[in-house]
């Protein structure tokens, strides 16, 4: 549905860029807008009340604002967005309290707003949803300085629509909004300045670019997310269990090295008979892997196609495991990957020494795992799974059951996430109360029923910087935590 603009409103150049950004949702702006009016944002070169730029913006945003107000010191210009007043909230002196946490959570030196608020004893802050056009407005005679921009006869207007991108997600606008109206500081600002300086470096350097995009995505500052890259890593992941199966046992080691890299282990590779370095192979004389940290896990490697594996194999780990590793040797834990069913006497050698053995399938279900969710696999809850009984080839089962249990855990997180973006897009609200997640937990189709205190530690894992899932407002007891949604924890199985 489209909605005709009829009027403007005239910001300061910065201001305008910034909201277009998605760094602002709110600006200074003293005469009265309607709740639900819409605009267009007129980039102007005028500060409130003469302020110069270093006294206006905090100094990390001072070479963007110069740039801003460079840009649009001849004509035409363009405008790029519009924007639906969402509130217009006066700050009065029994709120002045709140103007140092505004700084905080905006671009603004807070010398300017007490300079704002002292003149007008209020400062008045226009809290914007703003819109990316389809195809800019061309401004082609500049306007009369003042509060307001109305188009004239030379101006080439666009047709704005309600299906025009917001430069922001909805869940990350209500978020933003109630923590500024209740006076709690936006916890992303330094990650936003990080993202600037970032920018900054992106042209040059491919990483900063993707790192630029990722810190974008993070913060909501699109309706929908670009797809995710998948990591290039799965070309040679997906050939583990074909080579496995096949009679190239060269291949294969390497495969299994980059395999335990991938996973998280390390070693120091000062011992070059008992490396991790995938370029390498340990040959006749050396193990085919070893890894030190975060545990020591040693093994040998069989490709084959269809030959049963004779006891050779576990016995060579036994022989070169003590020649190498010598003490250590009984400290690590013992994997034979191998595509081939065990002969008898190779059974009961695994065994009785405590030997996992693997099948290739197995481990590229565990290293794909770790690829498309990097934060899946944890070495040290692995662990136990390979130091217990049962071994031998019925170690491959319960490596899978650790497998199965990690997605069981990624389907109950990614359910959670989508139930907490469902009831916030049903009710339109910008958060949820936990006692009240838990209650629409309990009637939704979750994959698992959940304790009240279990569902609130993976709330607060989900709400974690380092996850950034959802996020939350800390309440006066656990019940009453307000949790909001961030991005999708998609599931690829």
């Amino acid at each position: 549905m489209n909605c005709e603009i009829i009027k403007g409103i005239q910001l300061p150049a910065s201001d305008v860029e910034l909201l277009t950004l998605g760094r602002l949702i709110a600006v200074p702006f003293r005469q009265n807008i309607r709740e639900g009016e819409v605009l267009w944002l007129y980039p102007s070169q005028h500060l409130p009340d003469n302020l110069s730029v270093d006294q206006y913006y905090q100094p990390q945003y001072l070479t963007k604002a110069e740039s801003a107000f460079s840009e649009i010191q001849t004509y035409p210009i363009q405008l790029k967005v519009w924007a639906r007043c969402e509130y217009h909230w006066r700050i009065n002196s029994q709120q002045k309290y709140l103007l140092e946490k505004i700084a905080q959570s905006t671009v603004w030196t807070l010398e300017a707003l007490e300079h704002i608020f002292e003149k007008y004893q209020v400062l008045k802050l226009l809290i914007l949803r703003v819109y990316r056009l389809s195809n800019p407005c061309v401004v082609n005679v500049q306007t009369e300085s003042g509060a307001f921009y109305w188009p004239q006869r030379d101006d080439v207007m666009a047709m704005n629509s309600e299906i025009d991108t917001p430069v922001i997600s909805e869940a990350s606008f209500y978020k933003r909004k109630a923590l500024l109206v209740a006076g709690e500081v936006y916890p992303y600002k330094y990650l936003e300045a990080l993202q600037l300086q970032v920018e900054q470096i992106g042209s040059s350097n491919l990483a900063a670019n993707q790192l630029n995009d990722d810190i974008k995505i993070f913060l909501g500052w699109s309706e929908n997310s670009p797809t995710a890259k998948p990591d290039p890593d799965l070309d040679w992941i997906k050939t583990i269990a074909q080579i496995g199966n096949s009679s190239d046992g060269n291949t294969f080691e390497k495969l299994v090295r980059k395999s335990f890299i991938k996973l998280g282990f390390a070693n120091s590779n000062n011992k070059p008979e008992a490396s991790l370095n995938p370029e390498s192979t340990g040959g006749a004389g050396g193990l085919d892997f070893y890894c030190e940290t975060p545990y020591q896990v040693v093994g040998e490697c069989k490709a084959t196609k269809s030959e049963t594996v004779a006891d050779g194999t576990p016995a060579q780990l036994i022989k070169l495991g003590h020649k190498h590793l010598q003490e250590q040797y009984n400290c690590c834990i013992k994997i034979i990957m191998a595509a081939g069913q065990l002969n008898r006497h190779a059974k009961q050698t695994a065994i009785t020494n405590h030997m996992n053995v693997i099948r290739p399938e197995t481990l590229q279900k565990l290293v794909e795992l770790k690829a498309k969710q990097p934060g899946s696999i944890d070495l040290l809850q692995l662990k136990p799974c390979l130091e217990q009984q049962p071994f031998g080839e019925e170690a491959d089962a319960k490596v899978n059951r650790y497998i199965d249990d990690v997605r069981e855990k990624l389907k109950v997180r990614s359910h959670i996430v989508q139930l907490v973006k469902d009831f916030l897009e049903r009710t339109k609200s910008t958060s949820v109360e936990f006692n009240q997640l838990h209650g629409a937990y309990a009637f939704s189709m979750s994959p698992q029923p959940l304790k009240y205190e279990e569902m609130h530690q993976i709330l607060i894992e989900l709400s974690s910087p380092l996850t950034g899932f959802l996020g939350r407002i800390k309440g006066e007891d656990l019940g009453r935590d307000r949790f909001y949604f961030l991005c999708d924890l998609p599931l690829d199985d």
